[in-house]
C-alpha cells in the first residue's frame, strides 16, 4: 500500500458486474475500498490491480469466498481514520468516540454525503447492475487536503456531485 495515500477510490454493491467505466475511473487511486456487496471475487482481483483493496462483505456476499471478507475494516489514511461496513444502519459505535473522521458504506445504492458532528458519512452509491432509476457511481477521496474531498463520477453520464 502506498505510505501515504491520498487518492481513495470507493466503490460498493458490484453484485458481481465490475463496469470497465468503473475500472477506468478507479484509475490513479492509491488506495481502493470496496464497501459490500462484492458479488464475485474476480472484481477484488481487478481491483487489486490498480492499487491495494480493503473490502467488506455485504449482504449478498454468501458464498464461501466471501467469508474471508471481514464486516468491518478500519482503514488509516493521511491523518484520517476511517471505518467501513456495508449498512450503515448496522453502526454499533459513535465514530466520534472512536475517534473516526470518515464512515464509509454501502447497501442502499444511493449516493451521498453528509457531515455529522465533524464525521463524513459517505456512500459512493452503486456501481453494479443499476436499480430503479439510481445512478450508477463510485466516488473519490481525495484526503490529501482538510476537509477532504469528495467527488462522485456517475459512471454511466461520467462526472456528477450529488
Amino acid at each position: 500500500m502506498s505510505r501515504n495515500p491520498k487518492i481513495i477510490g470507493v466503490i460498493s454493491d458490484t453484485h458481481g458486474l465490475l463496469r470497465p467505466e468503473a475500472v477506468s475511473a478507479l484509475q490513479g487511486s492509491d488506495l481502493i475500498v470496496h464497501a459490500g456487496d462484492v458479488g464475485d471475487p474476480e472484481i477484488l482481483a481487478t481491483l487489486k490491480t490498480i492499487a491495494p483493496v480493503f473490502a467488506v462483505r455485504g449482504n449478498v456476499d454468501t458464498q464461501s469466498w466471501a467469508q474471508a471478507l471481514p464486516e468491518t475494516e478500519v482503514i488509516e489514511a493521511a491523518s484520517m481514520r476511517i471505518y467501513v461496513l456495508h449498512d450503515v444502519q448496522g453502526l454499533d459505535l459513535n465514530p466520534i468516540a472512536a475517534e473516526f473522521q470518515i464512515v464509509i458504506s454501502g447497501h442502499s445504492h444511493k449516493p451521498g454525503q453528509m457531515l455529522r458532528h465533524g464525521v463524513l458519512f459517505l456512500n459512493p452509491g452503486s456501481a453494479g447492475p443499476r436499480r430503479f432509476d439510481l445512478p450508477v457511481t463510485i466516488a473519490r477521496l481525495d484526503v490529501s487536503q482538510v476537509p477532504c474531498q469528495v467527488t462522485f463520477i456517475d459512471l454511466l453520464n461520467r462526472a456528477s456531485n450529488p
